[in-house]
């Protein structure tokens, strides 16, 4: 393996470790926080963004013409505004666990990406896996919301929310590639970062005048750290490290982590439980993403040969 490409490999993993971990943060910000999403998204993309700023200050300056700009906003909307917007939406009417089972059928939303953009043909296998995926998922959403006794705290919204999210992402890792390669991540991601704030400044400035920030608990402010430093300047930053260096089907492979992380510490620290169901469904929905990616493989095999 290329220097280069294990640089995109680790930016990739760390930044989905992050990820996991800010699942149980924001679980924690959404339910406790005062704050509502509209609000905390504004506040990420303010600080963050100034933060890619101050550091494009020490590096060499990247000329933008207004065509990539233009790109650039759409950029944003589908890697930034939507995703962190119906992700803060979602983890408030989800569990901790439950999304992130659920998260884990990305690479099958970015896989109908490639197949819509880049003509990746679906096979039956990869039709199978999709329908073994989606059965588990099924059976999460069913026993979450209608099991009676012992139903978890997920709701239908959270669960749209969630596939939202997934969908838009997908969309991001499948056709802003190679307009995030023509430039730096941090040059990328200054601009990303300054346009989904303008667009969600005249949403979120309502919310956050009737925001009462005095009584926000000093653990929450520490949630809310970690969330813009790690889980937005760092994480979005090595993001496009990653897409530059891999290719998006594998940055979005690394998307395993995230439920293992996440589920890891939202049972040791008590915010979620495992349950024989929820693990019947994790099963399920592994199961078809391997048989999606045995799938991929073969097919990618077969065109080296």
């Amino acid at each position: 393996m290329s220097r280069n490409k294990a640089i995109g490999h680790l930016a990739a993993a760390a930044a989905y470790v992050i990820f996991g971990v800010n699942v149980v943060v924001c679980r924690d910000i959404a339910t406790d926080g005062g704050m509502t999403p509209l609000v905390l998204f504004a506040m990420r993309a303010l600080v963050a963004g100034g933060l890619f700023w101050l550091v494009a200050l020490l590096g060499p300056r990247e000329r933008v013409p207004w065509q990539d700009l233009l790109r650039l906003a759409g950029a944003s909307v589908l890697g930034l505004l939507a995703p962190q917007l119906t992700f803060l939406y979602a983890i408030a009417h989800t569990t901790p666990v439950d999304l992130s089972v659920m998260s884990t059928t990305t690479p099958i939303f970015t896989m109908f990406v490639a197949a819509i953009f880049l003509k990746e043909p679906i096979t039956w296998k990869k039709a199978l896996g999709v329908a073994l995926s989606f059965g588990g998922i099924l059976w999460l959403i069913l026993q979450s919301t209608f099991g009676g006794h012992g139903a978890s705290e997920t709701e239908p919204i959270g669960i749209a929310f969630c596939f939202a999210n997934y969908i838009v992402f997908a969309l991001y890792l499948g056709t802003c590639r190679n307009l995030i390669a023509r430039y730096s991540a941090v040059t990328a991601m200054k601009w990303m970062f300054l346009i989904a704030f303008v667009l969600s400044l005249p949403l979120a400035l309502p919310e956050a005048l009737q925001t009462d920030f005095v009584a926000v608990p000093g653990r929450v402010w520490w949630e809310v750290a970690f969330m813009i430093v790690f889980s937005t300047f760092i994480a979005y930053w090595l993001v496009p490290v990653a897409q530059q260096r891999i290719r998006p089907t594998l940055v979005s492979m690394y998307g395993y982590l995230q439920p293992i992380i996440a589920i890891a510490v939202a049972i040791g620290t008590g915010m979620d439980r495992l349950t024989l169901t929820k693990v019947a469904a994790a099963v399920l929905v592994f199961a078809g993403v391997w048989v999606v990616n045995r799938s991929r493989a073969a097919g990618e095999s077969k065109q080296k040969g």
